[in-house]
């Protein structure tokens, strides 16, 4: 009876001891994450900047702010806006590659490097410049959902060749309005029927992971409905929003778990936010996509300089509450009205100087990049 009680206690004593080194294994592990990823590099890593170029050097604007700032992603266009000229970054396929090439060479090897490839009108790798042609998602929504795995894989092989990683894409907005001016007028969305949107969205999911690119459900929670166009001013869909039928691609992808990112909508439901839109709001971005539909992966904002945001928010206002709303990563095109070659800075100055005086907490900037870091891990991107 003593050497049972004797066993049962050094059973115990031994397993107190093993729990013991476990947690300072784990506190000592997190400690060497924290200490050599600094807060500034955490910032940074939110970043996704747009830029002028279709080809870079060592002394390039671009790679001087990805190395001064840790921007961790950029955005390429072939039209630049602001001139209203093009080439912006895309010229051929061959001179594309190149410069991904040397945007990761030069400045990060882990950078997120993204293009909006939809198909149809919606895609910045043009026939005209050379690349492969891609039908938009209506026409591909007109047949079996099956056949875009087919119709998109083209796509997946290209951004392989290119290099590129990132296709901020599929639409899963629902056609309720065909009359949309940016959405259903130009072909943006597969289907009025939700099932269809989730089965074609799908699809093109499956057809990007098959050669390893990342892609972004939008526009979250919904722009289908709406009857104007977020690149211009603030979209109101509080009486056209069809909640259950809008976010049906989204509970379905996710339950799926298909889905990487997520891309907010600057759109207004006062049902749900009198005061801020999508990407500015908790209720929308925790409340619902993160406990309701249980989310976990990465919140990407639309452009943070759309009108929709810049119109109606202070620059800095604006970045503040898509942080503390739960944006992890922040698009910034500098492909609006005008162009900013100090965008990079005044991003992170700002994301800073609210970290400074509590108006962001450290443990958003901390929980974002790991969502970060932990997409790059998945997709092989990160060192």
């Amino acid at each position: 009876m003593k050497i049972k009680k004797y066993l049962i206690a050094m059973f115990c004593l031994a397993l107190c001891l093993i729990l013991s080194l476990g947690l300072v294994f784990t506190a000592c592990s997190k400690k060497t994450i924290e200490a050599s990823d600094s807060l500034d590099k955490m910032i940074g890593e939110m970043i996704v900047l747009g830029f002028r170029g279709t080809e870079i050097n060592d002394s390039s604007k671009i790679i001087k702010d990805i190395k001064e700032y840790s921007i961790g992603g950029v955005v390429l266009f072939d039209y630049d806006v602001p001139s209203k000229s093009s080439p912006r970054n895309i010229l051929s396929p061959k001179q594309t590659k190149k410069l991904v090439e040397d945007l990761k060479s030069l400045g990060r090897s882990d950078l997120f490097v993204a293009v909006d490839a939809e198909g149809g009108k919606v895609n910045r790798l043009r026939s005209k410049y050379g690349f492969m042609e891609i039908i938009s998602a209506q026409k591909m929504g007109e047949d079996e959902p099956k056949n875009t795995f087919l119709k998109v894989s083209p796509l997946g092989l290209e951004f392989a060749y290119l290099g590129l990683n990132v296709n901020f894409a599929p639409v899963v907005d629902v056609n309720i309005n065909k009359d949309n001016p940016v959405i259903g007028k130009i072909e943006r969305s597969f289907s009025e029927d939700p099932l269809k949107v989730y089965e074609h969205a799908s699809n093109f999911i499956d057809a990007m992971h098959e050669f390893g690119i990342i892609t972004a459900l939008k526009h979250f929670p919904g722009h289908g409905s709406s009857a104007s166009d977020s690149h211009l001013g603030l979209v109101d869909i509080t009486n056209t929003y069809k909640e259950e039928t809008e976010l049906e691609p989204y509970v379905k992808l996710i339950a799926d778990n298909k889905t990487d990112m997520v891309m907010t909508a600057h759109v207004m439901n006062t049902n749900i936010d009198p005061k801020f839109p999508a990407t500015l709001s908790p209720l929308f971005l925790q409340d619902i996509l993160r406990k309701k539909l249980n989310f976990k992966g990465v919140i990407v904002s639309d452009d943070m300089q759309m009108g929709a945001i810049v119109e109606n928010f202070g620059f800095e206002e604006a970045i503040i509450k898509a942080v503390n709303a739960g944006c992890d990563l922040l698009i910034f095109s500098n492909n609006g009205s005008s162009y900013d070659e100090d965008i990079a800075k005044k991003a992170v100055d700002a994301i800073k100087a609210a970290l400074k005086d509590g108006r962001i907490k450290e443990e958003s900037i901390k929980s974002s990049y790991e969502r970060i870091r932990a997409l790059k891990e998945n997709y092989k991107i990160a060192k």
